[in-house]
C-alpha cells in the first residue's frame, strides 16, 4: 500500500528513466547506511521456506523469483535488491567497454497495458567498472548472474570477442553468466540467434568459460537469453544448438517487438516491450523448450509475471525459476511477498511438496 499510494504516484509523475535512476540510487544508498539492509528486509524481505527454495546451476536459490537484467545495469544496488525478497538477480547487460546507449527519451510507460517499452541500447559503465563493484561484495545472500552483451560498435563477426572479454573480466565475480543475443535495441544483435553464427558464438563463449574454469578451478554455468519473436522452426534450431554446444540453461524470454493488442498512445515507440502483453508468448515458448528437451535443459521464465498465478503458469510449463522486472515498476517491492505467499498456496492446492515437483507439471 505504501508503494501504490505514495511512491508510485510520485515516480509516475517523473520521466521514467529519471525515476529508474532514483530507485537504483536510493537502494544503493539505503543498503550502505548502517542498518539499511535490515530495514529493507524487515519491510520487503521474503523468509526462505523449504517448499520454495531450490538448488540449480550449482547455486542455492532461497526463492524461485529473481530480478531480470536491465534494472541494475552496473551492479550498483546488489545489496539493496538482495534485501527485498528476490531469490537471485541479473546485473547488466554489461559490455566490455562502457557506452552511453541510445538517445533519450528511450524508456516509456504504458499504464493502460501494464507494460514498458525500452530502447536503452546496453547503456552501461563497462565490464571493468562492474568487476570493481562486484569484487567488494564478499557476502552474497542470493546468486548474482552477470548478463553480457556486445558493444554497439562491434560487428557481429567480431561479437564473440566482446563476450569472451566480458567473461575474462567478470568470471571471478559472477555466480553464473547469461549470454544476451536477444535485445532488439542493438543493431543486428538478434541475427546472432540464427544459423551458423549462433553455434560459432556459443562455441567461442563456451571455450572461454572452460579456460576460466581451468585457471580458477571453479566451474560456473552459462545460460542464453532468447527473444520471443521467433518462429517454431527458429526456436527448434536455437534450442538444438544450445543443447549441442553444451549450454547449461536458457532464459525465455527477452522483450518483444510485437505490439499486438496495445491501447496506450506510446505503443508506436520502437524498442522492446515488456510486461503483461508478453506473458502468454513467453509461457508458450517455455512450454515448447521443455517439450523439445524433455525437461533436461533448465529454463528461467521471464515475461509478464505480475502475480503468483502468472509465475506458477510458467513453472508448470517448464520453468525452474522465474524473473520479474515490469511488475516491480508497477506493483513495487511488495510484489515479491505476494508472489511467494501465493505460490505456496498453489503448491499446497495441487499436492506438491516443493517447487521442483511442479516444474513441467503440465507435461505429465
Amino acid at each position: 500500500m505504501l508503494y501504490r499510494n505514495i511512491a508510485k504516484p510520485f515516480f509516475f509523475k517523473m520521466d521514467p528513466e529519471k525515476a529508474h535512476h532514483l530507485v537504483v540510487g536510493g537502494l544503493e544508498k539505503s543498503s550502505a547506511f548502517p542498518g539499511g539492509r535490515a530495514a529493507l528486509r524487515l519491510m520487503y524481505g521474503v523468509p526462505e521456506t523449504a517448499d520454495l527454495s531450490i538448488d540449480l546451476f550449482g547455486q542455492h536459490f532461497p526463492t524461485p523469483v529473481g530480478l531480470a537484467a536491465g534494472l541494475d545495469k552496473n551492479a550498483q544496488a546488489v545489496a539493496g535488491f538482495s534485501s527485498i525478497g528476490f531469490g537471485f538477480m541479473e546485473v547488466g547487460t554489461v559490455t566490455p567497454k562502457g557506452q552511453p546507449g541510445n538517445e533519450s527519451p528511450r524508456l516509456f510507460r504504458l499504464p493502460s497495458d501494464e507494460a514498458l517499452i525500452n530502447r536503452m541500447g546496453f547503456n552501461n559503465e563497462g565490464a571493468e567498472s562492474m568487476a570493481l563493484r562486484l569484487k567488494k561484495i564478499t557476502k552474497r545472500p542470493i546468486p548474482i548472474a552477470v548478463n553480457i552483451g556486445r558493444n554497439k560498435a562491434t560487428s557481429n563477426e567480431a561479437a564473440h570477442e566482446d563476450y569472451r572479454q566480458c567473461i575474462r573480466t567478470l568470471y571471478p565475480y559472477g555466480d553464473f553468466f547469461v549470454v544476451n543475443i536477444s535485445s532488439p535495441n542493438t543493431p543486428d544483435l538478434r541475427s546472432l540467434q540464427h544459423g551458423s553464427e549462433l553455434s560459432f558464438l556459443l562455441n567461442q563463449v563456451k571455450e572461454e568459460m572452460d579456460i576460466q574454469r581451468q585457471a580458477s578451478g571453479i566451474r560456473k554455468t552459462l545460460l542464453v537469453k532468447i527473444a520471443p519473436d521467433v518462429t517454431a522452426s527458429e526456436l527448434e534450431y536455437m534450442v538444438h544448438t544450445l543443447t549441442e554446444t553444451g549450454m547449461d540453461g536458457i532464459i525465455a524470454t527477452n522483450t518483444t517487438i510485437s505490439r499486438d493488442g496495445l491501447k496506450h498512445s506510446s505503443a508506436g515507440e520502437t524498442g522492446g516491450l515488456s510486461g503483461r502483453p508478453l506473458r502468454d508468448r513467453s509461457t508458450e515458448i517455455i512450454r515448447s523448450i521443455y517439450r523439445q528437451t524433455e525437461g533436461k535443459l533448465p529454463i528461467i521464465g521471464s515475461g509478464g509475471i505480475f502475480t503468483s498465478q502468472h509465475a506458477y503458469e510458467k513453472i508448470r510449463a517448464g520453468a525452474s525459476l522465474v524473473e520479474i522486472y515490469t511488475a516491480l515498476i508497477y506493483e513495487g517491492p511488495e510484489v515479491n511477498r505476494r508472489i511467494h505467499a501465493g505460490l505456496r498456496q498453489l503448491l499446497r492446492r495441487d499436492g506438491f511438496r516443493n517447487i521442483s515437483e511442479a516444474v513441467g507439471a503440465d507435461h505429465h
